[in-house]
């Protein structure tokens, strides 16, 4: 790799280290804590998502979304078991006084006003509404809550808060003296969505392919520089790290500085999150995925066009370049600018998430923990931020700077791109399972380690490190996902579960098997140098001559 690519590879894999976002569920996902809205008889729904589909003249039409109240009868989940009814508008429109409408088992809407919540169900129940849609004054979802004090809460219709914007698109809808009937549903979520399979198979697998990698390059640099030694009998040359490369190896040091320097890059995002800011962040992700993309097609095709893959020109500013790389570079910029410009349709997932795994594998083949110390504080230092900037954050910015970061909220873009997603399948509510690349990235970088150290040491696959690694990262992640479901949707810290399983492992087998020493300080299996075992064989052969 030439040394501009070099550069290129180590600010992205820099990048990435900063973008530890947590496992999480980003369709209809309700900010707001339950804690804060405490239960009591005649108030103690679960706040749900309601779909209100829409029909106008007989013909279907749009569907809105809407959160349902504390209060009031708890809405149906089937579809085939929700009622259409006609919609009327409230008269006077706050619905804070009894409505002149005449209303039979039909659905008010009424504005927000300035009464409580209860009152205008109460008075929409007293007309005979069937439920009443609640709009709000802002394009946000709002829990609707009881006072304390409130009493009158033998409400028995379902209310439904709608936004701002579903709200303007109802009265149009109404004041062009077209027949209009809602249905009110709240569907539930799978229990397990495949999409999270995928992921699980989707996080796995990369940093599997990327260990294999990883330590294949390392014993190719261990068999060359076995080679080197052979071929110098008369000379016994320094012992030095040939065959490393484009190799960088993290110390401790910038282990810890990860903690530092992620917080203060992610308090930046948190702070200047807008569209144009997750545009620059579109364009970073474009250049490290092509610089990703590039390096694993021409690692791979360089099996079947060797002869192109060592062959290289002298291009202006970028150096000596293969034809390979000159070949592939063109198709992997244009994938990336097809993505950045069509990111937005439905599809556009896949090109995401090829771009990410390309990039996420290369970065662990070109960064290395040197030994399980540096994995250690590396690990630990990232399970801590995780825990802080998805948990603790709350208590000083009155949310949770991760998630808020992870999901683009107030960028008015579906989330960055710093992400692995695959959209819910079989969740009547859509949306995407997420997965960001920190989760997957630095356990990778101690999975990818036990490998090479496996290898090196000649271990068989049961008796090393790497198969336990995999297991305990794959059962850390499934933890995850359960935890995620538990939790009712509500973004999880992945680090927090997968940390603990993936070092945990690592360090009680190490301990067991008496290699522990070893694994934290050199990183790597004592090998005699060939030098030496070849000068023995040459004075034993001399000797038995004599």
């Amino acid at each position: 790799m030439d040394l501009l690519g070099l550069y290129r590879v180590i600010f992205v894999s820099a990048l990435i280290l900063l973008f530890c976002l947590p496992c999480s569920v980003t369709a209809g996902d309700i900010v707001h804590d339950d804690d804060l809205a405490p239960k009591k008889p005649g108030c103690e729904n679960d706040f749900v998502l309601v779909k209100v589909q829409t029909w106008v003249d007989g013909i279907e039409d749009a569907e809105f979304v809407g959160v349902g109240a504390r209060f009031g009868t708890a809405i149906v989940s089937k579809e085939k078991n929700a009622d259409q009814r006609r919609l009327i508008l409230s008269d006077p429109r706050d619905c804070c006084s009894h409505p002149k409408n005449k209303l039979a088992n039909d659905v008010i809407m009424v504005d927000r006003g300035h009464c409580k919540f209860t009152t205008k169900a109460n008075n929409a129940q007293a007309a005979h509404a069937s439920a009443v849609l609640i709009i709000n004054n802002q394009k946000e979802l709002y829990k609707m809550v009881c006072e304390p004090d409130e009493t009158d809460l033998d409400i028995h219709i379902p209310a439904v808060m709608l936004p701002q914007d579903a709200g303007a698109s109802l009265e149009k809808m109404l004041t062009s003296n077209s027949s209009v009937s809602v249905q009110l549903y709240s569907p539930r979520r799978p229990l397990v969505d495949i999409a999270e399979v995928f992921l699980w198979l989707m996080a796995v697998g990369t940093i599997l392919c990327a260990s294999y990698w990883s330590a294949w390059s390392a014993r190719e640099a261990a068999i060359e520089q076995d080679k080197l030694f052979k071929d110098a009998l008369d000379e016994i040359p320094h012992t030095r790290h040939l065959g490393s490369g484009g190799i960088m190896d993290i110390n401790t040091t910038s282990a810890v500085l990860f903690v530092v320097v992620a917080s203060c890059f992610l308090v930046m995002l948190y702070r200047l999150m807008s569209y144009w800011f997750v545009e620059l962040l579109v364009v970073l992700f474009c250049i490290g995925g092509v610089e990703g993309l590039q390096t694993c097609l021409v690692a791979l095709l360089s099996r079947w066009f060797k002869r192109a893959g060592e062959s290289s020109i002298k291009v202006p500013f970028f150096g000596a370049i293969s034809y390979l790389t000159l070949v592939v570079s063109p198709f992997c910029v244009a994938f990336a600018v097809l993505w950045a410009v069509y990111r937005n349709v439905s599809f556009a997932w896949i090109g995401q998430d090829i771009l990410g795994i390309a990039l996420i594998i290369t970065v662990l083949q070109i960064v290395h923990v040197p030994n399980l110390k540096v994995g250690t504080v590396l690990l630990g230092c990232a399970f801590l931020y995780d825990i802080f900037w998805v948990f603790i954050s709350k208590k000083l910015f009155h949310e949770s700077v991760m998630i808020v970061v992870a999901r683009g909220d107030k960028s008015g873009e579906d989330g960055i791109p710093m992400l692995l997603k695959i959209p819910r399948m079989f969740d009547p509510w859509g949306g995407y399972s997420i997965i960001g690349f920190g989760d997957v990235l630095l356990p990778g970088l101690l999975i990818a380690f036990s490998l090479r150290y496996d290898w090196l040491a000649n271990k068989t696959l049961r008796a090393g490190y790497f198969l336990w690694a995999m297991i305990a990262y794959g059962s850390g992640l499934l933890v995850t996902y359960v935890a995620l479901n538990l939790m009712d949707g509500h973004g999880q810290p992945a680090l927090l579960y997968i940390v603990p399983f993936t070092l945990g492992t690592f360090l009680t087998l190490g301990r067991k098997r008496g290699d522990l020493r070893v694994l934290w300080t050199r990183g790597e299996p004592e090998r005699p140098c060939p030098h030496i075992q070849l000068e023995h064989q040459y004075s034993e052969g001399l000797n038995n001559e004599k």
